[in-house]
């Protein structure tokens, strides 16, 4: 199967609809050749394509792909946006050659890694590092806004499917596996970078010692009402922005373009960046991902970016 199909995980009946693919294929974020504005991928819910049976798992979903592997030049492989509709899930599967995080915005949902489940409520997440199993299910009657990251030990995917749906299994009281909550009230205040002011806040969520593949980190920002994150550049790490909520702009080098809720922002290796909150706070989400294992491990080393 194609590694866009493959990437979203639709079930085997699926993936041979060529219309489906078809649609996928026009959501495709652009090369970084392309203007900033083109870069930048956006979740229209309206757009968002049902799908059944993902990895085997329970009911349906509703998808969108908002950043692919041509998204940036690392090995982020994916970003997908979408609704887990009521009574429905994604199957437990694992991967040999890559990293996945599953994370709901909204409502509560029965996360699974390596067999042991639990019910974590919303806005949380669980990596799933290479090598493991995992699944979702929605147990609830209300849809559950969800996430899904990927990023590769190459920019090759791979997945195994179980054919466990994991639907009224036991759960756990405390989960068994490493979780991560965006939580408002952790964030501290940052100093301001070149450019910046006003309040911006943030918390590292996720550091580098998680993760396997040169996925270095997971950051929660908030920058206040018109203040703004000042011009910054990475030469070994490249950056996916999710906008949570909020509205405001991005410069990335040269080119400014606004941004909104759903909208998902590459900033590639070497690339400056720096953003301003519109008249709502700007809340994002930050993968980090790093050039290669080497530049990850010497980033690692740093104790500072631990947290």
């Amino acid at each position: 199967m194609g590694p866009l199909l493959a990437g979203v995980g639709v079930c085997r009946a699926e993936m041979r609809t060529i219309a489906l693919a078809c649609c996928f294929c026009a959501l495709v974020a652009p090369a970084l050749a392309t203007p900033l504005a083109e870069r930048i991928g956006h979740y229209v819910p309206e757009k968002a394509q049902r799908v059944t049976g993902v990895h085997d798992g329970a009911g349906s979903m509703k998808i969108e792909p908002i950043m692919d592997d041509k998204s940036l030049s690392t090995n982020l492989l994916f970003w997908h946006r979408g609704v887990i509709e009521p009574y429905s899930g994604i199957g437990e599967h694992f991967h040999n050659r890559c990293e996945e995080m599953f994370v709901i915005l909204s409502g509560e949902a029965e996360f699974t890694v390596n067999g042991r489940t639990s019910l974590l409520k919303a806005p949380v997440g669980a990596p799933d590092r290479m090598g493991s199993a995992h699944a979702i299910y929605n147990p609830t009657d209300q849809p559950v806004d969800w996430m899904n990251i990927n990023v590769g030990a190459s920019k090759v995917y791979d997945t195994s499917d179980l054919g466990d749906a994991r639907v009224g299994v036991a759960k756990d009281p405390i989960p068994q596996f490493i979780t991560m909550k965006l939580d408002r009230g952790d964030l501290k205040p940052v100093s301001h970078m070149d450019g910046g002011a006003g309040i911006v806040l943030r918390r590292r969520v996720l550091g580098p010692a998680v993760f396997y593949t040169p996925w270095a980190y997971v950051d929660h920002l908030i920058v206040q009402p018109g203040a703004s994150i000042g011009r910054s550049k990475m030469v070994d790490m490249s950056e996916a922005y999710y906008v949570i909520s909020g509205d405001g702009s991005v410069t990335v080098d040269n080119e400014t373009a606004a941004i909104k809720v759903g909208d998902a922002i590459p900033v590639d290796l070497d690339q400056s960046k720096s953003f301003t909150a519109g008249t709502a706070p700007l809340e994002l989400m930050v993968v980090g991902v790093a050039r290669d294992i080497s530049t990850k491990n010497a980033f690692a080393a740093v104790a500072a970016n631990a947290n």
